[in-house]
């Protein structure tokens, strides 16, 4: 299907903030157990309303109410669209698949009822952290594309789009498996510039050899010497993502500029989503904390298309 386009009113923002959405992790909400302390969706959906963003993707499972009318009630008290929802799933070993595929499938199924556009779908390894990936062999590496493929029926059946979303713990890490899954595959990609950084791979590399097949990105600048403890196993993902592994646009090592231009210049028409995750050990005053460090992004953006 086409890629999703955003359409908000020209007059009430300008430039690339027109295309910039919010995601509740950069409150601290998080699909890992024992993640951080968890925000209520009526604070966070609250002050990234009050930032001048018009949409958001959906959380983790539990954070906006499973009930569609009551879903898109919140949404709308907030004037917020819903633009996406990240769905992790173990698609490399066929023994689970089928399970997998129908969580998938319910996934898309609440999404597209919500009016979202986009499933980013994640490799996910089968445990609950993000701690390890490890590698997959080649049988493995074609079960894997095999289950993107499927989901991607899923989510044209339903009337999405799907992207496929590098993340560190997952078995979809680097842009060498970023270069395997488009090669193996007709999947788009969500182009997640810190993700792909604290994998150690250059996200504007990858986007040059993506052009035309990135459907969604995610923002979020990188603190390199976090990132490099995290790729030599001397601190945990968890850990290194509650000292500061990410940071507000414009304040860490990742290319964010030169992608975002590569991208404008490839007409990449979609969202620009402001992920910086967080992890909280408490609720923070109101407009304090994670508010701010989204501000700060959002001014960054709004800066390289004005």
């Amino acid at each position: 299907m086409e890629r999703s386009k955003p359409d908000t009113p020209a007059g009430e923002r300008k430039g690339l903030a027109r295309r910039a959405a919010g995601a509740p992790i950069s409150w601290g909400v998080c699909e890992v157990p024992g993640w951080g302390f968890q925000l209520g969706a009526e604070r966070v959906l609250a002050e990234l309303a009050g930032l001048g963003l018009t949409a958001t993707e959906h959380g983790p499972q539990g954070f906006l109410p499973e009930e569609r009318e009551a879903s898109r009630a919140l949404l709308d008290r907030h004037g917020l669209r819903l633009i996406a929802s990240f769905v992790p799933a173990v698609l490399h070993l066929r023994s689970p698949r089928e399970a997998e595929l129908q969580a998938v499938e319910n996934a898309a199924r609440a999404l597209a009822d919500a009016g979202g556009q986009v499933l980013v779908l994640a490799a996910a390894t089968g445990r609950d952290d993000y701690e390890t990936a490890g590698r997959l062999s080649d049988d493995e590496w074609q079960a894997l594309l095999e289950g993107v493929e499927r989901s991607a029926d899923v989510a044209r059946r339903h009337g999405l789009a799907l992207a496929v979303h590098p993340h560190y713990g997952t078995v979809i890490e680097t842009g060498a498996h970023v270069e395997r899954l488009l090669e193996g595959s007709g999947v788009d990609l969500c182009l997640d510039v810190g993700h792909l950084a604290v994998a150690g791979s250059d996200a504007l590399e990858v986007a040059r050899k993506a052009h035309g097949r990135i459907g969604h990105v995610h923002l979020k600048d990188v603190d390199a010497g976090l990132a490099e403890r995290v790729r030599a196993r001397q601190i945990g993902y968890h850990e290194a993502v509650r000292a500061g592994l990410y940071c507000p646009l414009g304040q860490g090592a990742s290319r964010i500029r030169e992608t975002v231009a590569l991208l404008e210049a490839n007409s990449y028409a979609g969202w620009y989503v402001l992920e910086q995750d967080v992890v909280l050990s408490a609720e923070p005053p109101p407009g304090a904390g994670p508010a701010r460090d989204v501000e700060r992004s959002l001014a960054f953006l709004t800066a390289l298309g004005a």
